[in-house]
């Protein structure tokens, strides 16, 4: 079974046995018991000797392969020491360390760039620092990282590198970087002539329990080593804690203590939430600008007089279940949608046609920034092996929580709950479909598995806002001659508040309630299974643990790391900007939760989940193209809400043409009549049996009702066919889309190519690095080249010359 690899396992079991030592007692230390190799990885598993539950055979057939593997680790010079639990003597700890010539070897081997000489560039600062100084990290506690021209590594040229100390000149992080490449292509057995080797398999089969990095310290005290530098205890003091929910990161030590990925995430986030910020504040002035002016709204006036809107019998919305009704009940409701319908919400929906632009133009600006920083603008991936509200909007919704409103409540309710449990489906089946495509890098996997992924969640999440917002109500004939789906079931009608309403209803309480379920996901179940770990094992109170032990009974972070974390701000994105027309308190909702969405998950890596492995990113991925695709859409639908969603189209038509004559009967432009203009008539006569409703005692004496269209009414020779308001209305409506539309991307086309993708700064920067690369490596490598040709040189003319002399006799 093992092959040659057979011999390997006799040569190296006196080694291995070897390197099991005892617990020094130094719960702090994050080194071996000799107190100098650091411990740059850590390995898990159960003592197959201990086992009970399984037969002989088969754990001797697991013991083999992991003495293999690990025989393999010392053979490209990895360094082990193995050390029993202190709590339970069935699991075993193996550290692993990288010496000096490894780290080297495999640097070069992964391209991975290092310093070469300090910074000498001056950099400017922003005129508007002054602003974000009370806001900024104490620089005495977390201490600004130095800026270093960078190279990739070569063993060769050792001399070029600027090499301080070379104890710190690779960092936890690249340490365990290489660590894990190495841990990912070593060989635990051979079958036929292919070979298995990886830890991600070892894993999955449960050879190893568990294989992670070390966390430096505790995150709530300072380590008692004066070795340790506690940058986990730093994180979570100045990062992760709540108090510090208006601090701005420091980006710097989280990607130095977690790595590049989880920098770039955790750099975009608080982008994404210092740019709502802007948006917010127009879209709550929107709001309020709606809120002051609702008791100016002709409109909502004439529905709740009671000599008016009084007077107007609508019309049933269903067949035999529905009756008449009179149209003052939606008083309320029209009083909300002057709130939500209102010019500030055009002007607001313009703004944020304007305001995604600039927020990706400056991502993709800042992006560019960390990728020069971070080094990660030329890196060689590896392949991937194995895939297998506020006080006074409270009091608004309560005074206006009608019977409709609580049922359009209910509906929106009903509907997250069934896009919860269809996330489960579609997230196995997203996971399926990728792993059967075998991509070949991480990245691959990561970048399929996030398209499908996101048209899936697309779909779950914004299809019953697309079907509020657009089909809704708009497909459902007239009273006499009604559509049926499927010639069986009638097509639904918007509440009668309007479907805007039932929009802004449906977008409030999925964007809550989202909020608040991955916040329960994110932080309460974490900590409960880490509390219930830790009353299972209280034992732990008067035990002294290693380092390793507590990171081991942390949570693991899981194989898709922050995939979850992009798909839940990407999908508020859509939120945001899909169908803000609707809900201007959108940005303002989205940025509450992402200032706490920020410290959760920053607070959840730090102290509930083992320490990830560092992994470098050039950017965000396949999110940057969608969020793209998200913004061109918005334009689109926004445009499409106004027009065909909202009832502002229809009030400008009826304010200057069908106010006054020859439509209208009023000497200037008004909205007075509108409701009366905007409702048709139907002769209750023609109603097909199947449809009829049932007559009242109240309604006997009455002929006609109304109903929300544009049509001639009954005894017109085009009787219950569209009049020509409706004609102006939709040649309105398609003139606004188009020159919003048109407007919003001519100015979306200019910011894009008014604004670089790479700062003159950032380009300063690299210019700069590639000439010191090239003087500084290169140049010293002609500069040996001379010199031995020189050498060589001389001694052919020594030798030339002598041979061509007299000889002395």
């Amino acid at each position: 079974q093992f092959g040659s690899l057979e011999s390997k396992t006799h040569h190296f079991k006196r080694i291995l046995h070897s390197l099991q030592v005892e617990f020094n007692e130094k719960p702090d230390s994050f080194f071996f018991n000799d107190g100098q190799r650091r411990i740059d990885f850590v390995l898990v598993y159960e003592d197959e000797s201990k086992k009970e539950n399984r037969k002989r055979s088969f754990n001797k057939k697991q013991m083999r392969k992991r003495q293999v593997y690990e025989s393999n680790l010392i053979s490209y010079g990895l360094q082990l020491e193995a050390t029993r639990s202190v709590l339970d003597e069935k699991i075993i700890f193996v550290k692993v360390h990288a010496p000096w010539e490894v780290l080297c070897t495999y640097a070069e081997m992964m391209h991975i760039k290092l310093p070469v000489q300090p910074n000498d560039l001056k950099t400017q600062k922003s005129a508007f620092s002054w602003f974000s100084r009370p806001f900024q990290v104490d620089v005495n506690i977390i201490k600004p990282e130095q800026e270093f021209f960078t190279a990739p590594f070569e063993k060769d040229r050792l001399s070029d590198f600027y090499i301080h100390d070379k104890d710190v000149f690779f960092n936890p992080a690249t340490r365990s970087r290489i660590v894990y490449f190495i841990l990912s292509r070593a060989e635990f057995a051979v079958k036929g002539s292919v070979k298995r080797f990886g830890i991600n398999k070892l894993l999955d089969s449960g050879i190893y329990k568990a294989a992670f990095p070390l966390h430096d310290s505790r995150f709530n005290h300072q380590s008692e080593d004066p070795n340790c530098p506690n940058e986990r205890y730093l994180l979570y003091r100045e990062w992760a804690h709540p108090k510090n929910i208006f601090k701005l990161q420091p980006l710097d030590l989280v990607r130095k203590y977690y790595g590049e990925k989880i920098g770039i995430y955790f750099a975009w986030l608080g982008f994404y939430t210092h740019m709502l910020l802007m948006a917010a504040v127009v879209g709550l002035g929107c709001f309020l600008f709606g809120y002051i002016t609702k008791d100016n709204c002709t409109w909502s006036q004439e529905v709740c007089d009671p000599n008016i809107g009084g007077s107007i019998i609508m019309c049933p919305q269903c067949d035999k279940a529905c009756t008449y009704w009179n149209l003052t009940i939606t008083c309320e409701s029209s009083k909300k949608l002057c709130i939500f319908d209102s010019f500030g919400t055009l002007v607001f929906a313009v703004f944020m046609g304007i305001w995604v632009t600039l927020f990706l133009e400056f991502w993709k600006r800042r992006q560019a920034e960390l990728e020069y920083e971070w080094d990660t603008v030329e890196f060689l991936e590896r392949i991937k092996w194995a895939p297998h509200g506020l006080p006074l909007l409270c009091d608004i919704f309560t005074k206006y929580l009608t019977p409709q409103a609580a049922t359009s409540v209910t509906a929106s309710i009903i509907s997250f709950i069934i896009i919860m449990i269809l996330n489960i489906v579609y997230e196995k089946v997203a996971i399926m479909i990728t792993d059967f495509e075998l991509p070949r890098t991480q990245t691959d996997y990561e970048n399929s598995l996030t398209t499908k992924m996101f048209l899936f969640q697309f779909v779950n999440y914004y299809s019953s806002c697309f079907y509020i917002a657009f089909f809704k109500g708009k497909f459902v004939g007239y009273p006499g001659d009604p559509v049926y789906w499927l010639g069986k079931y009638r097509n639904e009608e918007c509440d009668p508040g309007g479907c805007l309403l039932e929009l802004t209803t449906q977008l409030a309480i999925i964007m809550g309630g989202k909020a608040i379920w991955n916040n329960i996901q994110e932080v309460l179940l974490p900590w409960v299974k880490n509390l219930v770990g830790r009353y299972c094992t209280a034992v732990r109170a008067e035990t002294i643990i290693p380092r390793w032990e507590q990171d081991y009974h942390l949570q693991p972070i899981g194989k898709l790391g922050l995939f979850y974390e992009y798909l839940e701000m990407v999908i508020q994105f859509g939120f945001v900007t899909l169908f803000v027309a609707s809900f201007p308190l959108a940005p303002l909702l989205a940025l509450f939760n992402n200032l706490l969405e920020i410290r959760v998950d920053a607070w959840k890596i730090t102290t509930q989940f083992r320490r990830m492995v560092p992994q470098k990113a050039q950017d965000i991925g396949a999110w940057q193209p969608i969020m793209q695709g998200i913004a061109i859409l918005a334009v689109v639908t926004n445009a499409m809400i106004i027009a065909f969603t909202s009832d502002m189209i229809p009030r400008l038509v009826y304010y200057w043409s069908f106010s006054v004559p020859p439509y209208g009967e009023h000497r200037s432009h008004t909205m007075k009549g509108y409701i009366n203009n905007t409702l048709s008539v139907f002769d209750i006569s023609n109603f097909k049996n199947e449809s009829k409703p049932d007559p009242l005692p109240w309604f006997v004496n009455q002929t006609t009702c109304r109903y929300r269209d544009f049509r001639y009414p009954p005894g017109h020779q085009h009787q219950y066919e569209h009049n020509a308001y409706y004609w102006h209305v939709i040649a309105a409506k398609l003139a606004f889309i188009i020159v919003m539309e048109h407007v919003i991307y001519f100015v979306k086309f200019i910011i894009s190519y008014v604004i670089p993708d790479v700062s003159q700064e950032t380009k300063s920067k690299i210019k700069r690095e590639k000439y010191l690369t090239q003087t500084l490596l290169h140049g010293n490598s002609l500069k040996v080249i001379k010199k031995t040709m020189g050498e060589i040189a001389d001694k052919l003319v020594k030798g030339a010359d002598s041979s061509f002399r007299p000889k002395i006799e």
